[in-house]
């Protein structure tokens, strides 16, 4: 009865642990949407403002003009800056390990890391690797809320201290898939390479680039100076963001099919304790049979 007993209370604890994966599975399912929504929606304006920044560096090209900004500039990769988009808890499959383990894999020499999310800061620290900051963004993931990220990740570059700016995140390719990427951000060395990668995402890509196709002279106002001033530090920013859009939703898909493998798992086990209940049952009812029989025939 004792093992009846062991089996009864295990087949609770599981039920138990069901009802849990169940509801978080829920949740992240219902969080999944919003956050592929948000990706999906800021594809088209990352993609447009990418394209906008390599058509004014062509007409300034073809104008004669000098393209001048320090995030055009080639220089020495001495400490490259890698910024990791990672998730504040777990329970979401392999997604964190992948992306640490391609970070090892491609990240050699020295680095300087810059941390979004707790399971990144506790792997660059735990690895003994050179953090300088740590980031928490909430699930929303706000433009406004990266604004001191951005700030101290750009002046950083401007400042010397470091020589890149990479992004290491969990790229959201489908629900089931989420692939560990690692984009250079600055300096900006191939637009085009952005732009394709962009276009894979987007749908109606061939609309959003009509500027490209426009032939006729372009005016800048205040100057093309001023323009291309603001424009390559807003590109940094927009991407950054919709990168950590493409993150968030990695995280809920990544979270939302780990849970629904738990709880199928969990059924599963629920089935196996309940056959293994009622094969101990059986024994025990066979026995005490066998026992009653045994006692009758003795009298």
């Amino acid at each position: 009865m004792a093992n009846l007993r062991d089996i009864r209370r295990r087949i609770k604890s599981v039920k138990n642990t069901r009802q849990i994966t169940r509801a978080m599975q829920l949740v992240s399912s219902s969080k999944m949407k919003r956050a592929q929504d948000a990706a999906v929606a800021g594809r088209p304006y990352a993609l447009l403002l990418a394209d906008l920044l390599d058509t004014v560096g062509e007409k300034l090209d073809l104008s004669g003009a000098a393209i001048s900004h320090p995030f055009f500039e080639k220089r020495e990769v001495k400490t490259r800056g890698i910024l990791i988009l990672s998730t504040d808890k777990g329970l979401c499959g392999p997604l964190n390990t992948n992306l640490f383990r391609k970070v090892v894999d491609e990240v050699k020499g020295d680095a300087k890391f810059i941390t979004v999310g707790r399971k990144a800061t506790q792997f660059v620290a735990r690895s003994k690797r050179a953090l300088i900051a740590d980031f928490t963004v909430s699930d929303k993931a706000n433009f406004k809320e990266l604004r001191p990220m951005l700030k101290h990740l750009i002046d950083s570059f401007l400042k010397g201290e470091i020589d890149t700016i990479e992004v290491a995140y969990p790229s959201f390719v489908n629900v089931l898939v989420q692939e560990p990427v690692i984009q250079s951000l600055l300096p900006i060395v191939d637009l085009r390479e952005v732009l394709d990668q962009l276009k894979k995402r987007v749908a109606g890509e061939n609309d959003i680039l009509a500027a490209r196709s426009d032939k006729r002279e372009m005016v800048f106002e205040p100057s093309a100076e001023e323009v291309l001033g603001q424009l390559p530090d807003l590109y940094v920013k927009v991407i950054i963001h919709q990168l950590l859009l493409e993150s968030r939703a990695a995280e809920y898909s990544a979270r939302m099919v780990a849970m629904k493998s738990a709880t199928d798992n969990a059924s599963n086990l629920v089935d196996d304790l309940t056959l293994d209940y009622n094969k101990a049952r059986q024994a025990a009812i066979t026995q005490e049979i066998l026992e009653i029989a045994a006692a009758a025939a003795a009298h």
